[in-house]
């Protein structure tokens, strides 16, 4: 882990994975009409597919294709999966400020997570990857609580790192980030870089918006508690 130099700061910050940090719209997208063409399902456009992101797979299929059945959503995942992690190689570069902004925060006391729709296997690959593991107090993932916009794996992060809702922050380019955040009162910053536009991510309950990672640490310093 960073080292701490207000090491009694109790504050957290949660963030999203694709869209947020990681500039994966474009493969994600790209990697669903692969998984759609290969099982033969009707085809998606560009904003559908867009619209999901952010959703675990399983539940992005069920928006995508509502009444479909476990044999469906079970060659769907799997078809996607294996082209994300296996087969596509479209870039999914850091945004620029990215780590910059992470030991910022890190620097200033803040703990840092991480929820996100990605699978556990594809969220491990991709922190070895970008190279980010050690700045993340914990990571938890839509395969191991229900998916967002449903507060479960916020609220796993808030008690296992035992931060009250007033002292946390979510950090998301999708409404179910913003949703997730406001079902438990905890305060959601909205970033326009990715998933989902701004009226959306006001429409979704964004306490703040921003437009790049490196308009964080100015918004939260210094963070205290409103309520």
């Amino acid at each position: 882990m960073i080292p701490r130099t207000q090491p009694d700061a109790l504050a957290l910050v949660a963030f999203d994975w694709d869209g947020t940090l990681i500039d994966s719209i474009a493969r994600i997208v790209r990697c669903l009409h692969l998984a759609i063409d290969e099982i033969g399902a009707e085809p998606r456009n560009d904003a559908q597919l867009r619209d999901i992101i952010g959703l675990g797979v399983r539940q992005a299929t069920e928006e995508l294709y509502p009444g479909a059945d476990e044999a469906f959503m079970r060659d769907l995942t799997r078809a996607y999966r294996e082209h994300y992690l296996e087969r596509d190689s479209t870039p999914t570069p850091l945004y620029p400020d990215a780590e910059p902004t992470l030991r910022t925060l890190a620097e200033r006391g803040f703990l840092l997570a991480v929820a996100t729709g990605k699978s556990r296997r594809g969220l491990d690959e991709a922190l070895e990857v970008s190279g980010l593991a050690g700045y993340f107090d914990a990571t938890v993932t839509a395969d191991e609580h229900p998916s967002k916009p449903h507060p479960g794996m916020l609220s796993h992060l808030l008690e296992r790192l035992g931060v009250d809702r007033r002292d946390a922050v979510m950090v998301g380019d999708s409404a179910y980030d913003l949703l997730m955040a406001r079902s438990l009162r905890v305060l959601g910053v909205g970033i326009t870089q990715g998933a989902h536009d701004v009226h959306r991510l006001r429409r979704a309950g964004a306490a703040a918006l921003i437009d790049a990672l490196a308009e964080l640490p100015p918004l939260l310093e210094p963070k205290r508690r409103t309520t």
